[in-house]
């Protein structure tokens, strides 16, 4: 048995056997694991509150050859999403960041990049401030996946792009000038497209203090998420209640 210590992010939890709780965390080390942690409905002496989804912990767990789970001993707080006030869209905000996470990463992959990204992104969101930060993580986990493509030229015909609007499809790779664009594509202008080149270049926390409210470069956060389904092949929950949110405060 190995015992391992080390940062991580809790993704998720499940019910397992009578007062057991099964734990998806993303460890910087380590990747995604999933372990068990004993007893934890019943005893809140080992984990408290460490247990909600995207809080950053410190993990004590132990490693057992040729068991797929790890065995959870404790958790120390480093940070909670609940230390800050919580209302409906940044609780969707960071459903989405967990969401996603789980979906794209295969277990025992360390992804250090992904795991500095989900801690700027939960340390950026707060009411209020949503619609950015979610716009930021979709696009760069695109990038980190290599799912993002090249939005200067036209894949079809090798226009410049840079000043135009764009044109993209859900089932179809790259991006086009208008005269190429595909059947049922949808467009991507070029302010948001020059957003997305500065998001590239630049940590979220210098965003703070710019006003970015929901309606702003809505059409890139539907890129980057629709990107993401459809490399996922699977569509994401979170991503359907943030936009229900943000249609029914519009």
């Amino acid at each position: 048995m190995i015992q391992r210590v080390g940062e991580a992010i809790v993704l998720r939890s499940w019910p397992f056997l009578e007062a057991d709780l099964i734990v998806s965390l993303f460890t910087r080390e380590q990747g995604r694991v999933k372990g068990v942690a004993r007893h934890a409905m019943r005893s809140r002496r080992r984990f408290g509150g460490a247990l909600e989804p995207m809080t950053y912990v410190r993990a004590t767990y132990a490693e057992r050859p040729k068991q797929e789970l790890m065995r959870l001993d404790a958790f120390e707080i480093i940070s909670s999403p609940l230390s800050r006030p919580v209302d409906y869209a940044r609780t969707a905000a960071l459903q989405l960041v967990s969401e996603v996470i789980e979906e794209a990463l295969p277990e025992q992959a360390p992804e250090d990049a992904v795991f500095r990204l989900a801690l700027s992104v939960m340390e950026e969101l707060q009411v209020g401030w949503v619609w950015l930060p979610v716009t930021y993580f979709a696009l760069w986990m695109n990038r980190l996946m290599g799912w993002m493509p090249e939005l200067g030229h036209c894949v079809v015909c090798g226009e410049y792009l840079r000043g135009q609007t764009l044109y993209y499809s859900a089932t179809s790779d790259g991006i086009t000038c208008a005269d190429d664009r595909r059947p049922g594509a949808v467009a991507l202008s070029a302010g948001s497209a020059a957003l997305a080149e500065r998001i590239f270049r630049a940590p979220l926390s210098t965003f703070r203090g710019e006003n970015f409210p929901k309606a702003c470069a809505a059409d890139l956060r539907r890129f980057a998420l629709e990107l993401l389904e459809r490399h996922l092949e699977r569509r994401l929950a979170s991503a359907r209640t943030l936009e229900r949110i943000r249609m029914e405060k519009s």
